[in-house]
C-alpha cells in the first residue's frame, strides 16, 4: 500500500490557521468541524485511488482467488448439508471486508514513517478526524472490492436467496463489521515502527481469527474439541453466522445483534485507543 505524499493535497481546514513551523494550534471544537475535517482528510486519499489503481487490483484480486480455489478446489471435499457455494461465499465475503481493513494501518504507518502525521498533528484540526477519514476512506475502497468480489460471486452460482433487502442487509453488517476492525487496524499502525511492521502485524492475527471459523467449514466439523469451542466463540464466526442466514434466506436465531454489539464495542474501545496513541505519535 503506498499512502499519498506529504505534498499531497492538505486538509483544507488548516490553510489560514496554521501558526510557526512546529507550533501546533488548538483545533476548533464542535461536531461540524469535526465531520469537516474527517471528510477532508477522507477525500485526501480517495484521491489518490486513481493515481495507483494497480493497489485496488491486487487488493481485489486475492479475495477472488480465494473464491475460485475454494470453491473448485475443496468444495467437492467439504460436506456443508448443502451447496458449498452458498455457504462458503459469505464466509469469503467477510474475510475480504476484513483482511481489507489491514490497509488502514498500513497507510497510518507510512503517513507515520514519512513525518507526515507530525505535520497533522501541528495542523488546527480535529485529532480524531485524521483517523476517521483513514477509516472512511478505506471503507470506500473495501466497497469497491467487494462489489467486484459479488459480480464474480454471481458468476459461480451464489445467489441472495433470502431476497436482496436481507442481502444488502448482510452486506451492511460485514462492512460495519470490518470499519470496526480498522480502528483495531488504525491502534497497531501508529504502534509500530515501520510500514513493513504494520503489513505483519497488520495480518498475522487475522489468519487465525478467519480460518479457525465458520467460514470454510462448519465448527461441529472440527476434530478438536477445544478448536470448536474457539470457532463458535469466534466473533468472526457470529457475524459470518449472521451473513449467511441473511444471504440464504435461513433463521438468523441471535446472530445479527450479536454482531452489531460486537461491531460497536471493538469500534469504541478501539477508536479510544488509536486517537489517544494519534495524540502522542511521532515519526520513528
Amino acid at each position: 500500500m503506498t499512502a499519498t505524499s506529504p505534498n499531497a493535497t492538505s486538509p483544507s481546514s488548516a490553510s489560514s490557521l496554521v501558526g510557526r513551523a512546529g507550533d501546533t494550534v488548538d483545533a476548533p471544537g464542535g461536531v461540524v468541524w469535526a465531520l469537516r475535517d474527517s471528510w477532508n482528510e477522507a477525500t485526501r486519499h480517495l484521491r489518490a485511488v486513481p493515481r495507483s489503481p494497480e493497489l485496488l487490483l491486487f487488493a481485489t484480486l486475492q479475495p477472488i482467488m480465494f473464491v475460485l480455489l475454494f470453491n473448485y478446489v475443496f468444495g467437492g471435499s467439504v460436506n456443508v448439508g448443502g451447496d458449498y457455494t452458498q455457504f462458503l461465499i459469505p464466509g469469503v465475503f467477510a474475510q475480504t471486508v476484513v483482511f481489507g481493513s489491514a490497509f488502514t494501518g498500513i497507510g497510518i504507518a507510512e503517513d507515520l514513517q514519512k513525518g507526515f502525521i507530525d505535520r497533522l498533528r501541528s495542523l488546527p484540526i480535529s485529532q480524531g478526524a485524521v483517523l476517521i477519514g483513514r477509516t472512511m476512506s478505506d471503507m470506500v475502497r473495501n466497497v469497491l472490492t467487494f462489489l467486484v468480489m459479488l459480480g464474480v460471486s454471481f458468476l459461480i452460482g451464489f445467489r441472495f436467496e433470502g431476497g436482496l433487502a436481507k442481502g444488502l442487509l448482510a452486506t451492511a453488517l460485514l462492512l460495519g463489521f470490518s470499519y470496526s476492525f480498522s480502528w483495531i487496524q488504525a491502534l497497531i499502525g501508529l504502534s509500530v515502527k515501520s510500514v513493513e511492521a504494520a503489513n505483519s502485524a497488520g495480518f498475522i492475527w487475522m489468519f487465525p481469527l478467519t480460518f479457525l471459523s465458520s467460514a470454510f467449514v462448519k465448527p461441529e466439523n472440527m476434530t478438536s474439541a477445544w478448536l470448536r469451542k474457539v470457532a463458535e466463540w469466534n466473533p468472526f464466526t457470529i457475524v459470518t453466522n449472521a451473513a449467511r442466514a441473511l444471504y440464504g434466506g435461513t433463521p438468523v436465531g441471535d446472530t445479527v445483534w450479536q454482531s452489531i454489539v460486537f461491531a460497536i464495542a471493538i469500534t469504541v474501545v478501539f477508536s479510544f485507543l488509536a486517537v489517544r496513541k494519534f495524540k502522542s505519535a511521532a515519526s520513528h
